[in-house]
């Protein structure tokens, strides 16, 4: 199945705009990947506001955030993977949600799972007359 983080992002995000608070970010900053204004990163994680006065152009896509924001005055176009997100809550509160960190896809090399005698496309129930 897709990443549920996604859709979450996008659900708390309304929610918290909803609530009239202001949506923040808590993003890993590691990788090469991503650009996030650097002079704010601390213990590779950066905190961004994205509420709709502070940002323009957000996105908020099954792969990829992206906004246009100011930082110390100057405009940057700050991207970042979904799975970067570790956060989202209202700056005012703290209410929102922190973000299990997700499975890697298994490596090309690793072994298949042993089979277990039924397809796992089946369901283990069975038909009761």
């Amino acid at each position: 199945m897709n990443s549920n983080r996604p859709y979450l992002l996008r659900a708390l995000y309304d929610w918290i705009c909803d609530n009239r608070l202001t949506p923040c970010l808590l993003v890993d900053a590691r990788g090469d990947d991503l650009n996030v204004p650097r002079d704010f990163v601390k213990d590779n994680r950066i905190v961004l506001n994205i509420s709709p006065a502070a940002v323009r152009e957000l996105e908020l896509g099954n792969q990829r955030v992206r906004f246009t924001g100011r930082f110390s005055g100057r405009s940057l176009h700050a991207h970042f993977p979904v799975a970067s997100v570790l956060a989202i809550y209202a700056r005012e509160n703290g209410r929102g949600m922190i973000f299990p960190e997700e499975a890697q896809a298994p490596a090309t090399d690793a072994k298949p799972a042993p089979h277990t005698g039924r397809p796992k496309d089946r369901s283990h129930l069975s038909v009761v007359k």
